[in-house]
């Protein structure tokens, strides 16, 4: 048995080059501001190094998560789910009457995880989405207490599915079946998926900051503007196609993949900032200092590891 703490990353040179790839870019960024900052001190640099700084901490998560032994990366990304979870749930406004409820809701989180971790794919797809969708309104129901009951199985439902149905999938990534020539495996998606969701939340931030003009959904995300969104987005799906051999994708599936992560982290970002919105927030808490909650750096991959999931497991396995 291979000790656990046993780095794998470096039996890949793939996996090994991208890791590099993403601190490398991080250095830069990081350099890159700190010396726009000296030579223009006035230079609105605030978000660009908050989000610089989360990047940080999120690729240092998921990287740690694929070089280490598989078995620690399902109890990571859990933890991520459980805290987005926590946040989330925490800013809704459940009754006193909901907290059993809420508390199967949490003990739902280990079991989509083992499910995804033995790879049982047909109770994994439905645990979710039809189980606890089923148990959690009769628990609800049980309390006797009916005021309010329909806004709680609606938000408890949704929370489970935001922050554990679809962030669960890239635990599933890990649990995939070897494909003979493809040598980056679970852990190559999982990189794959996590760097282009965060590149293309900086790059469309960028692509605003630098040419934006056309506010594209004023009322949710005043800052974003079509130019962001379509930057982002064409810059997403080129480097998702220079990172093609992270995955066992043809060149017309990955860039169809990339561009549909690109535009399903954007739609996460405002599905999200929506929620915020309406709640009156501008954070869903303060796990990362200086960038608000877990919740706020990985709403985009909420969405964009089920779209990548499913659609590389109908493409490829």
């Amino acid at each position: 048995m291979k000790n656990i703490f046993h780095l794998k990353v470096f039996e890949n040179n793939d996996l090994l080059i991208v890791v590099a790839l993403i601190f490398g870019l991080l250095t830069f960024a990081s350099i890159l501001f700190f010396v726009i900052g000296k030579i223009k001190p006035k230079a609105n640099l605030t978000e660009l190094k908050a989000r610089t700084k989360s990047w940080w901490f999120m690729a240092s998560i998921f990287i740690a998560a694929t070089i280490v032994n598989t078995n620690i990366s399902y109890i990571a990304i859990a933890f991520l789910s459980f805290v987005a979870f926590r946040e989330l749930y925490s800013l809704l406004g459940f009754r006193q009457s909901d907290r059993r409820a809420i508390f199967l809701a949490f003990i739902s989180i280990p079991i989509q995880y083992y499910l995804a971790y033995i790879s049982w794919y047909g109770t994994f797809i439905i645990f979710i989405p039809v189980v606890m969708f089923l148990v959690l309104p009769l628990r609800l129901v049980l309390k006797g207490d009916t005021e309010g009951i329909v806004k709680s199985m609606a938000l408890l439902q949704w929370t489970l599915m935001l922050t554990v149905f679809g962030l669960s999938h890239m635990a599933y990534l890990l649990s995939l079946p070897d494909i003979e020539g493809f040598n980056s495996g679970g852990r190559g998606l999982l990189l794959f998926l996590v760097f282009l969701t965060e590149i293309n939340d900086v790059m469309q931030f960028t692509w605003g900051k630098l040419l934006g003009k056309h506010k594209i959904i004023p009322k949710i995300s005043p800052n974003k503007t079509w130019e962001g969104f379509i930057g982002g987005i064409l810059s997403t799906t080129a480097i998702g196609y220079f990172l093609a051999f992270l995955t066992p994708l043809d060149t017309p599936h990955v860039l169809f993949v990339s561009f549909m992560i690109a535009f399903s982290g954007f739609v996460g970002d405002i599905v999200v900032s929506s929620v915020k919105r309406d709640i009156g927030v501008k954070d869903t808490g303060t796990s990362i200092p200086g960038h608000g909650g877990v919740l706020d750096r990985i709403d985009s991959l909420a969405y964009t590891a089920p779209v990548f999931f499913h659609m590389v497991y109908f493409i490829a396995y």
